[in-house]
Order: structure tokens, then sequence, then C-alpha cells
């Protein structure tokens, strides 16, 4: 084979490296425009306990009712947890969509992200 034959294909392997970069980086970085935008909202105790949690799964917002005030606080707070794990779990759904739109479900990018997620939500909860 002849050196410009080489050359040639050399060049051509490197245009294809560098347009899978620039895909993979472009899926990234829409990954990440619409994971800042994800937030979502738990209820328990029949809608009077409802808990917001940002893109990160941090609590971000609680919302109680008045008829809380007639159930004894150890009760209230077992909801607000119920509602702060849904809140969480559906964070995490949210996620797998985006990931999956993103940059793959399967992907080791989209497996980390997520892996990433779950270890943040659980280092957050206390049991």
């Amino acid at each position: 084979m002849s050196d410009e034959l080489w050359s040639s294909l050399a060049v051509d392997r490197i245009d294809e490296w560098e347009r899978g970069f620039a895909e993979r980086a472009a899926q990234a970085k829409a990954l990440a425009e619409r994971a800042a935008q994800l937030s979502a909202t738990g209820r328990a105790g029949d809608g009077d306990v409802e808990v917001t949690v940002d893109s990160n799964g941090q609590l971000t917002a609680v919302r109680l009712e008045e008829a809380i005030r007639r159930q004894p606080a150890a009760t209230t707070a077992r909801q607000i947890m119920v509602a702060l794990r849904a809140a969480q779990a559906d964070l995490v759904r949210q996620y797998g969509e985006v990931t999956a739109e993103t940059v793959g479900a399967d992907s080791e990018t989209g497996k980390a992200i997520m892996a990433g997620l779950n270890a943040r939500i659980a280092a957050g909860d206390p049991e």
C-alpha cells in the first residue's frame, strides 16, 4: 500500500474520531442543559404534604396543608419523607428519560450520569 493511501486512510480515521467527539460533546451539552431544568414534586397524606426537589434531588420547597395540625408530628414527619422519596423517584425517572434521549441510557456516559444521581440521592437519605 502506498504512503499516499496510508495517509488518506489516517486522515479519514482522524476525521471520523473528530466527528464522534463533536457529536458526543453536543449530546452531553444537551443533557446538561435539559437536566438543569428538571425538578419533581411528591405528595403524601392525601395531598396534605407536598415537597419539591431540584435537579440534584435536593429539597427546595415544602407545602403543608392546615389539616396536618390534627395529626401527630411524627405522622407529618413520615409523610414528608414519603413525599420526598416520591419526588426523588420521579426525578430519577425524568433523568432516565432525558439521558436516553440525549446520550443513550446504555452508553457509558448515561450509566455514569444515572449512577451519580442515584448516589447523590442515596447520600441524602437517612435510611
